[in-house]
């Protein structure tokens, strides 16, 4: 049965309540150490010497970092303390941890929903109690850690709410006879010098993360890294948000949140391969199953979410197909 298009106060009530939970999700650097220990070897070429037999993957000590996305924002069960980080027993790195037959003992999450680079190392107020800074939870014992953070630093979800904000307010000039933008959160973000707000706020939070990986290797020197890049929220084809966000926000803009979103996975690609880690990525594996594909398809909700989920978020589903291909890089 088609799905009925969301009206526009609904779609702008739906972000504005995901900016108020404090959720997440998505340069120059100075991470420009030497290789993590055991870093995924590339593959040989045809007619080459076969490389090494893969290092079995680690069994723990396992730390898992990282923000919303990491932790799995109102998900059931939620565990943990403080329950303000909304960490859930069914994220993907309690799924990896599953997986490699890690021991209870040996697997330490300490992601939180709202989580900056800056609350890797300091505290992180949640509203409902304190998350101690994430890295405290390393050592030089951990063998294994991920990280899935940057869309904070970023501001992508604001973005995202920005972007209903501008094409409600170009709604309200087009209906009182005003020329319409073609493209009015592109235009709201343009900085005039072939760039943009986003991709400065990307670039910075680059510069972050490679420091914050250095720190992961000083504290856990015998770990191999994986950054866990972000799922793809939004369609090749923006029409085919038509059956979910309707008109509210225009063909173009859902190209320019696309491309924010690319841009910053490739921060997190580039700024993880110069310092040794190794890129996971789960927007091409997640194509297809973005947040305006059928309710049994999507992985990430919409902005007007089935009951009892998260906005713009990944749904059980969505962990779980994360949590493969995690389990998949960590195997090859």
């Amino acid at each position: 049965m088609p799905r009925t298009a969301r009206p526009t106060v609904a779609l702008t009530a739906g972000l504005a309540a995901l900016l108020l939970s404090g959720c997440t999700g998505g340069g120059g650097s100075d991470g420009q150490g030497k290789d993590f220990a055991g870093a995924v070897p590339g593959r040989a070429k045809a007619g080459a010497t076969p490389s090494p037999t893969p290092t079995p993957p680690p069994t723990g000590p396992y730390v898992a970092l990282g923000d919303s996305y990491t932790a799995g924002i109102q998900l059931p069960p939620q565990t943990g303390e403080p329950r303000g980080c909304s960490r859930s027993g069914a994220n993907y790195p309690s799924l990896v941890a599953k997986g490699l037959g890690v021991a209870s003992g040996q697997f330490r999450d300490v992601s939180c929903s709202g989580a900056t680079t800056g609350d890797l190392t300091g505290a992180q107020n949640t509203g409902n109690g304190s998350n101690p800074a994430q890295l405290d939870a390393l050592s030089a014992d951990t063998r294994l850690v991920t990280l899935g953070i940057g869309g904070n630093d970023a501001g992508f979800m604001e973005v995202v709410i920005e972007c209903a904000k501008d094409n409600l307010m170009d709604a309200v000039k087009g209906a009182i006879k005003q020329t319409r933008a073609a493209s009015p959160c592109r235009d709201h973000y343009s900085t005039g010098d072939g760039t943009d707000g986003v991709q400065h706020k990307v670039d910075a939070a680059g510069d972050r993360l490679g420091r914050v990986l250095q720190d992961i290797k000083r504290r856990s020197p015998q770990a191999r890294v994986y950054v866990i890049g972000y799922p793809t929220l939004f369609p090749a084809d923006p029409s085919s948000c038509l059956p979910v966000l309707g008109t509210t926000v225009a063909a173009p803009d859902l190209g320019f949140l696309a491309e924010k979103e690319k841009q910053l996975n490739a921060m997190l690609r580039t700024h993880a391969e110069a310092a040794g880690a190794v890129f996971v990525d789960t927007a091409g594996p997640s194509a297809g199953h973005d947040m305006c594909a059928g309710e049994d398809q999507r992985w990430v909700e919409p902005p007007v979410p089935a009951r009892g989920l998260a906005p713009i978020h990944p749904n059980a589903k969505g962990q779980e197909a994360v949590s493969g291909v995690v389990l998949k890089a960590l195997r090859g």
